[in-house]
């Protein structure tokens, strides 16, 4: 099968620990782009939080999927060509249920994130985004427009039983985990897969020439979609037997295998 569509979710999958891109990921990607392969960064995190990698693997005639789906961009001309939000009656919900389930919340206003308490975990998506961090005294009232999506952030143990909660009591909603500790909400039908197929339909691209490849509960839809569905080594235990193959971990180059393997072999 010669593949035309590699898509990358970025933390925990491309990114190493310390969320870096390493050398030999970044030269096997090189040479997957002069095969002609659509190079695709497809991460839960805020698109001003990817271009820096987008830049630095030099995918300026690619395309970019970010806050898990909800936004396509065009990295040829920086256009956005799909964007999907949640309303603020649906962001204020959210906000409601996670006081009653004593959570923390999250959302992005003006590419800042906004809450109205601290938590380790909003530290983490600081350090993981680098954007700064607009603590409000009232989040509904600093919320007053739509917004891409909302993070509910507690103890991974306890977050679990809110996922499944949550799923039930707000079934309108996207719900996913990208991380223990990070439970992801979008607008209806956006995840990753549905914005893969909205990108290979522009491009002429068949699902069966797609690869996709991440870790967490958010790739799972993505990886069950593609043609071919990796999971890198360090993969969430529960899903591992949810794709086609397994590779190396993040921190041992398991993209690089991929390309290695499944485009250059």
């Amino acid at each position: 099968m010669k593949y035309k569509m590699l898509v990358l979710d970025m933390d925990d999958t491309l990114l190493t620990d310390d969320h870096t891109i390493s050398e030999e990921n970044k030269k096997m990607l090189a040479q997957a782009k002069d095969l002609g392969v659509y190079v695709v960064l497809a991460s839960g995190r805020p698109t001003p939080a990817m271009t820096a990698y987008a830049k630095e693997l030099q995918l300026d005639d690619s395309y970019m999927i970010s806050y898990n789906g909800a936004v396509i961009t065009d990295l040829s001309n920086d256009e956005i060509i799909f964007e999907q939000t949640l309303t603020q009656e649906q962001i204020h919900a959210l906000y409601d249920y996670s006081v009653q389930h004593k959570t923390h919340i999250i959302t992005y206003v003006n590419n800042q994130i906004v809450s109205e308490t601290d938590s380790q975990y909003i530290d983490i998506e600081k350090n993981i985004t680098g954007l700064a961090h607009n603590k409000v005294p009232d989040f509904k009232a600093e919320v007053q427009s739509s917004a891409i999506k909302c993070i509910l952030l507690e103890d991974p143990e306890y977050l679990k039983n809110v996922e499944t909660h949550l799923k039930q009591a707000m079934p309108h909603l996207s719900v996913c985990m990208s991380k223990p500790f990070f439970l992801e909400v979008a607008q209806n039908g956006i995840d990753k897969a549905a914005s893969i197929r909205f990108l290979a339909e522009k491009l002429n691209i068949y699902q069966q020439e797609i690869i996709a490849v991440g870790n967490a509960g958010n790739d799972l839809t993505m990886v069950e979609y593609a043609g071919l569905g990796v999971w890198v080594d360090n993969v969430t235990p529960e899903l591992r037997d949810r794709a086609d193959v397994i590779v190396a971990s993040n921190n041992d180059h398991g993209v690089a295998e991929v390309v290695r393997r499944f485009i250059l072999g």
